[in-house]
């Protein structure tokens, strides 16, 4: 490969992949802040009832995603790739920078949650149509044979768009009071989004179209009708099969497991405070990042097959026993409490209802270091508790904030689960793009990557939160366990489909 040609392609994965980057970011926003969301855009009667509604909020922007993968799919197998994901590119940075202007429950009530359901939507719709736009304009600039090598840098920009939220969230946080950030700041991560989604479509709009798209069209051999010959077609349509239940299908809820399920898990299970789980997430996801490429880089050596079966067998196998562990390692129940320096502070306080709760909160230390804070509000109307189901209605509130020890503990167990995450998704770009010939390429691939992350992985915090929250009503003893019988189970589907009938060789692939 000679020095221009390598130039080149930098310049088309530097330009791919910060407006890839940026959307990823977009997106995940919303994720990392769900705890915070939670309180703003629904009633705050209910907590848990409010987060499984944000939960559910976020999953909606990755159901809609296949949507948006055929419709931007197809725009991109008919006009090209480079004019349909700066499209995409807008339309999330609007759609991410409205979310963040919009007006708390409070204040319009119910209209919040459905404009923020709306502008959630349309961010799943863009990101529907961005990310095939992008691996696949990467590799049809790419060499055969270094295809895996080269589109694995645009697949580390869902990884790095999650460490810059959480980054961004967290430098917020630290400049801010907690009073401010819980009034306005967390808005500012929303509001930085369009400054960098202006910035990557200046570098965007001067980009050039895909060579082999261009060849392509000049030919005259693009296709009129992408969805039909991608789906119409009987020959076709069992590659795309193939593609979601061998493949991405697994690789969706590996990928959701290892970054948001972790985070999501350490913050509502495990009640760590918000700023330690960003910044140790942040270093794991730092330490991984770089065995995408490692991966990718590999599959052009080996295959694709055995490397992405090998991610989703170690995750099957490895969960259980992997969240055991996190949950012993920090779990105060494990910890000797230094009884001398338990207070518990109790005041009456008026609520937003301008009537007066009880507040009790009760501070604890450990032996390890380890500190937890529980804040129990019980609601009060007229002096008297209020009853909800024969139930005193009391809101509990825990942050423990965990030992230097715990902390590397936690940064490796989650850092194992980003190496599952680069070995099932560093290969997967080119393992797509070389499944479906270039004409209805952008289409074909895209639904079953949409598909498999956006319905199977982006429903995984969901239901497994769900689950755990279950189990724990129930009395189960694990029941913080409970969530990952869902991602285990598809990936085990995966792995099964994938072992069977995914062949480990490119020499049939499309050019």
């Amino acid at each position: 490969m000679s020095t221009k040609s390598t130039k080149g392609i930098w310049k088309v994965i530097s330009a791919s992949s910060m407006g890839t980057m940026i959307e990823w970011y977009d997106f995940y926003i919303f994720g990392s802040l769900a705890v915070v969301i939670s309180t703003k855009f629904f009633p705050a009667d209910n907590p848990t009832a409010a987060f499984l509604a944000t939960l559910a909020t976020f999953a909606v922007g990755f159901v809609v995603r296949p949507f948006g993968a055929l419709f931007f799919g197809r725009l991109g197998d008919i006009i090209g790739r480079k004019y349909t994901f700066m499209v995409t590119l807008l339309l999330m940075g609007g759609a991410t920078f409205l979310i963040g202007c919009i007006p708390s429950y409070e204040t319009i009530g119910f209209v919040a949650p459905l404009l923020v359901l709306l502008l959630r939507m349309l961010q799943g719709l863009a990101l529907g149509g961005e990310y095939g736009g992008a691996a696949t304009y990467v590799a049809e600039h790419a060499p055969v044979g270094q295809r895996g090598y080269w589109t694995s840098w645009i697949q580390t920009t869902a990884t790095v768009g999650l460490f810059i939220s959480l980054m961004v969230i967290l430098a917020t946080r630290n400049v801010l009071t907690p009073e401010q950030f819980d009034d306005w700041g967390w808005r500012v991560p929303f509001w930085l989004s369009i400054v960098m989604v202006g910035v990557s479509y200046l570098i965007r709009k001067n980009m050039d179209e895909s060579p082999v798209f261009a060849k392509a069209k000049s030919e005259g051999k693009t296709s009129t009708n992408p969805l039909k010959e991608s789906f119409g077609n009987r020959y076709n349509l069992k590659f795309v099969l193939l593609a979601l239940f061998g493949a991405t299908m697994g690789q969706g809820v590996v990928w959701y497991t290892g970054q948001f399920y972790a985070m999501s898990f350490l913050k509502t299970v495990m009640f760590i405070d918000s700023s330690q789980v960003d910044t140790l997430l942040g270093i794991a996801l730092i330490i991984g990042t770089p065995f995408f490429v490692f991966f990718g880089w590999l599959s052009d050596k080996v295959g694709r097959k055995y490397i992405m079966m090998g991610g989703m067998l170690l995750a099957i196998l490895l969960y259980r026993p992997i969240y055991k562990q996190m949950y012993e390692t920090t779990s105060v129940q494990n910890k000797t409490e230094l009884v001398q320096k338990t207070t518990v502070i109790a005041e009456l306080k008026e609520n937003k209802k301008q009537t007066m709760d009880s507040i009790y909160t009760t501070k604890k230390a450990y032996v390890d270091g380890t500190t937890l804070e529980e804040i129990k509000t019980v609601h009060l109307e007229n002096g008297v508790v209020i009853v909800v189901d024969g139930k005193p209605k009391v809101d509990t509130k825990t942050t423990i904030k965990i030992n230097s020890s715990d902390k590397w503990a936690l940064v490796f167990l989650v850092f194992i689960q980003v190496i599952f995450v680069t070995m099932v998704y560093g290969p997967i770009a080119a393992f797509l793009v070389e499944m479906f010939p270039v004409k209805i390429r952008y289409t074909s691939m895209s639904l079953p990557y949409h598909v498999g992350n956006g319905i199977f992985g982006g429903l995984l915090p969901a239901i497994s939160t769900y689950f755990v929250t279950n189990a724990k009503d129930l009395g189960h003893p694990e029941f913080y366990l409970e969530g990952l019988w869902y991602p285990i189970v598809i990936a085990a589907v995966s792995f099964v489909v994938g072992m069977v009938y995914i062949k480990n060789n490119d020499k049939n692939a499309h050019e």
